[in-house]
């Protein structure tokens, strides 16, 4: 969403004058509570209606605002993962084969720790 543009100057003779920046055509006011009516014309170019969830968050000093990604798409991303783990499955070796020795030491800890609660 654009803010405000550059402001710009008229020159009559000797006289400048700052013209005052035009607001955008997809400016937005925050209210006493801290809420945005994101313009039609946005609204429509991301498909959001009345309900959609959104994701909220501050990039380089801009709020964005994007829609959240939908359970389905989330379950998508989900089994194609599991299915890259199990195509890797028989790749990998257990820490007792080597390994990390970082892996190593956070097992270790982790046992020692279990052992404490027996």
């Amino acid at each position: 969403m654009a803010a405000y543009r550059r402001p710009t100057c008229r020159v009559v003779g000797n006289t400048i004058s700052l013209l005052r920046p035009a607001l955008s055509e997809n400016m937005a006011k925050v209210d006493s509570k801290g809420r945005i009516v994101l313009p039609k014309e946005v609204r429509e170019r991301l498909g959001t209606t009345p309900g959609t969830e959104v994701d909220v968050r501050e990039k380089d000093g801009k709020a964005v605002v994007e829609p959240a990604d939908s359970p389905d798409e989330i379950l998508d991303r989900m089994e194609q993962l599991v299915e890259q783990a199990l195509s890797n499955r028989g790749k990998m070796k257990p820490i007792s084969e080597g390994g990390d020795p970082v892996a190593h030491k956070y097992r270790d800890a982790v046992h020692r720790g279990a052992e404490q609660y027996d």
